[in-house]
């Protein structure tokens, strides 16, 4: 375990988690503001967590943790940090099952991943890229203290992302 809430636990996700990523990977919020990762079966969805979760915990020492209700220990979410090439500080990612959305989860789930992330990975500037018209992802960073800092373009992308950042003066 990572670190827990009041409702939440958060955890690394591992190869049991394979029916919820591949749920998650194609929910239609996933779909329209993360985008398609070619995620299908249960099978693509293993290697998803072996290559993208599994891999950056053992690459970057962080990644993207699974969020679980304490009481029921469903799986609800994703929260956690990305190492992108094209930003020079870790990026805070999270994503949430719709059915969960609107009950304050993510909000505490991100909470408790910058409080680790400061106290126990010593990440002092975090980056957030959001989609313009991702309204709720942006006012969720302005709820948790991100303030809109710049636009970026990443690497095969026509589309300017916001570019958020935790810090006042942000070096990206």
């Amino acid at each position: 375990m990572i670190t827990k809430t009041e409702r939440l636990l958060i955890a690394k996700a591992d190869f049991g988690d394979k029916a919820f990523i591949l749920e998650l990977l194609n929910s239609p919020t996933w779909l329209e503001f993360i985008g398609d990762k070619g995620v299908a079966t249960e099978k693509q969805a293993q290697h998803y967590i072996k290559e993208s979760l599994i891999g950056s915990y053992a690459k970057n020492g962080f990644g993207l943790y699974k969020i679980s209700v304490k009481e029921s220990l469903e799986s609800i979410g994703l929260c956690g940090f990305l190492q992108r090439d094209y930003l020079e500080n870790p990026d805070l990612g999270f994503a949430l099952l719709p059915k969960y959305e609107g009950n304050g989860f993510m909000r505490e789930a991100a909470k408790a991943i910058m409080q680790f992330g400061k106290s126990q990975l010593k990440l002092d500037c975090i980056s957030a890229i959001v989609m313009p018209k991702n309204v709720r992802s942006k006012g969720l960073l302005e709820k948790i203290g991100f303030k809109q800092v710049g636009i970026v373009h990443p690497p095969g992308s026509d589309e300017g992302l916001l570019l958020f950042s935790n810090q006042k003066s942000h070096p990206n």
